[in-house]
């Protein structure tokens, strides 16, 4: 895979793909419409972040690229490269279980706290990918 190019685009299956860790400087694009929301990203090598209508979505630390990323009101589905091990965190309904998935492995059983945020890592070494997937329990 690659980095996404343009920052972010719709894909041809309805998700979305956005970020750019080779970037060396911030840059962002907002205002950008899917499906009726309106998305901003903001990336670069040290951070990724994602916001629907104003509203956090994803963030990592260091950067990342994300691809497929879609969302239902039970899951959350994307794949995600990145050069070294990584904090994700995604905001998901708040005060709820959630079972983490990382290449269909299950990492775990995770509670949301009252924002709904949820952290965990993610070893992305040397432009590595993952296949993320969160299942609300």
């Amino acid at each position: 895979m690659a980095v996404v190019k343009e920052l972010i685009r719709t894909e041809g299956n309805g998700s979305i793909s956005f970020g750019n860790f080779e970037l060396p400087a911030k840059s962002k694009l907002s205002d950008f419409e899917h499906q009726g929301d309106m998305y901003k990203v903001k990336t670069f090598k040290e951070i990724t972040k994602l916001e629907r209508n104003g509203v956090f979505v994803y963030e990592s630390v260091p950067g990342t690229a994300v691809f497929e990323l879609d969302q239902t009101d039970g899951s959350m589905d994307f794949q995600v490269e990145g050069y070294e091990d990584t904090q994700i965190t995604v905001e998901l309904e708040e005060n709820m279980d959630y079972e983490i998935f990382i290449n269909q492995e299950s990492i775990g059983k995770m509670k949301t706290n009252l924002g709904g945020k949820l952290s965990f890592s993610a070893q992305l070494e040397d432009g590595a990918t993952a296949r993320i997937k969160i299942v609300k329990l």
